[in-house]
């Protein structure tokens, strides 16, 4: 089978040497492309520039993203092409608009009038004791990758913090409804350490537990090969 993975974590540019991210480095990601690779599969992996890879595998192709942009320009004709897409990038809910001082956003009627704006500097100042940051929503890259190949299977990620489980699973189903996926990997923050990684595979039926990377990579190995 061709298996498609996304790993790391994407960031959105403030300026061009600022910007925000999120905590993720890939490794589940690299864990499971080597689970796939050693099963005699091709892989494809989207991650990103800092996030840690698997090593050079003749079974291996790489892609580099950096932000959300980047991340649908280059899934879209991947999703084409595969047989099974692992979306496990931690993805960028917002990009940055504009920022700027406390004075100009006071001099305005309406913040709003500030949207159209855009920092010109190529590092914005840090003379200001206070900034606003606007941020604007990004697209949600699960949602369209049915639309782009409706035979693909889709495991999705969802992580929430410090919730019950039946609420867990309540919002994974509630993403594997919406975004037709065969399957969504649903983990708590307070469940991940250096020591474990719990999560629960989670169909319209049923949600089988992990306690680490490895047992979450060979979880979703056995149960791709088997719906395949």
């Amino acid at each position: 089978m061709k298996i498609l993975i996304t790993s790391g974590g994407t960031t959105e540019n403030i300026d061009s040497v600022r910007g925000i991210t999120n905590h993720s480095t890939g490794n589940l990601g690299k864990i499971i492309a080597e689970r796939f690779l050693n099963g005699g599969h091709q892989v494809t992996l989207i991650t990103t520039k800092h996030a840690v890879k698997p090593t050079a595998h003749d079974n291996l192709k790489i892609h580099l993203i950096s932000n959300v942009d980047s991340l649908l320009k280059a899934l879209e004709p991947l999703v084409m092409s595969h047989d099974v897409l692992i979306h496990s990038m931690a993805v960028s809910d917002y990009t940055p608009v504009y920022m700027t001082t406390l004075e100009e956003l006071e001099q305005v009627d309406s913040p709003a009038q500030l949207l159209s704006k855009r920092n010109s500097e190529t590092k914005i100042s840090s003379t200001s004791d206070y900034q606003v940051l606007f941020l604007k929503k990004t697209p949600k890259v699960i949602s369209l990758v049915k639309e782009w190949n409706p035979d693909i299977c889709l495991i999705g990620f969802k992580l929430l913090v410090n919730v019950e489980k039946a609420e867990l699973f309540e919002v994974a189903r509630a993403s594997l409804a919406k975004n037709h996926a065969e399957f969504i990997v649903a983990n708590d923050l307070r469940d991940i350490s250096s020591e474990q990684h719990v999560a629960y595979l989670v169909d319209q039926t049923s949600e089988t537990r992990a306690d680490s990377k490895r047992n979450i990579a060979e979880m979703i190995y056995e149960r791709v090969i088997s719906h395949g």
